[in-house]
């Protein structure tokens, strides 16, 4: 049975998910479709990869991922379809593939629309050409690239890692691009302070549960991603900290200056 997974802007209560899921099950009544994840906030193309990216290897192989973010073509974005890493993608050409994928898809198809119709209904008959079996050049033209943005990527020296905050999950935890790997490359072995956004709010351990902090205190941690999280134990970070996406996390030697880190001392 095929798969169709969906990545959307749109809120649950939207009409286009109707629209979408109509047209779905009139062109694809066999394919089992699931929601991936809705209510991407509008038009943000890093949050919408940073979803998709660490998602959709957890579906079988050959699965067709719909992905409508910032999804309206025109001449400077036009709609393709991407196979890469065994997966079907459609969207549009703004740089979300680049982003997604991190490597270079084994086809691109720019596909042809004559009739100017909606990317909704583009993508369903797009989507079922491929569950019904055509072969991908025939929706379109084969082009050999993609277009590209640059990810935020973490900074190192010797003695610090310059990070930022990529995510924020739905408890308020910040996810950061700062890896495992990086953060081991750098500081194994070593004493080091995690600055939040500014040298008011930091912490000097990594834990594995936030219960391993008390309620109240600043817990790192290295999420399900191998990826640096910074939240608090019983808490939204972001709305007390007033954290936002792009906001840096910083790593640094010790100096052992300080003075106390707890929330509310």
């Amino acid at each position: 049975m095929a798969l169709i997974t969906l990545t959307t802007e749109w809120r649950e209560d939207d009409f286009f998910n109707g629209i979408l899921r109509g047209k779905l099950s009139s062109c694809c009544p066999e394919a089992q479709v699931v929601n991936n994840a809705g209510g991407i906030p509008a038009l943000n193309i890093m949050h919408g990869a940073f979803v998709i990216r660490n998602t959709f290897s957890h579906y079988p192989e050959g699965s067709i991922h719909l992905v409508f973010i910032s999804s309206e073509g025109s001449g400077d974005t036009p709609h393709l379809l991407v196979k890469a890493l065994g997966h079907w993608f459609i969207g549009a050409d703004n740089g979300i593939f680049n982003l997604i994928l991190n490597t270079a898809p084994e086809l691109i198809i720019s596909l042809k629309n004559e009739d100017n119709t909606d990317e909704i209904t583009l993508f369903v008959k797009t989507a079922a050409a491929i569950i019904a079996g055509r072969t991908p050049e025939s929706l379109g033209k084969k082009v050999t690239s993609v277009s590209e943005k640059v990810p935020l990527r973490a900074t190192i020296d010797r003695n610090i890692i310059i990070g930022s905050v990529i995510f924020i999950d739905s408890y308020g935890n910040a996810i950061t691009n700062i890896t495992r790997e990086i953060f081991s490359r750098v500081f194994d072995g070593r004493d080091f302070r995690i600055l939040i956004k500014s040298n008011k709010y930091y912490t000097e351990e990594i834990s594995s549960l936030y219960s391993d902090e008390p309620v109240g205190e600043i817990v790192t941690r290295f999420n399900t991603l191998d990826l640096l999280e910074v939240s608090i134990n019983g808490a939204n970070l972001c709305q007390l900290f007033g954290i936002d996406t792009g906001d840096a996390v910083r790593v640094e030697a010790r100096n052992n200056n300080r003075g106390e880190n707890g929330l509310f001392q």
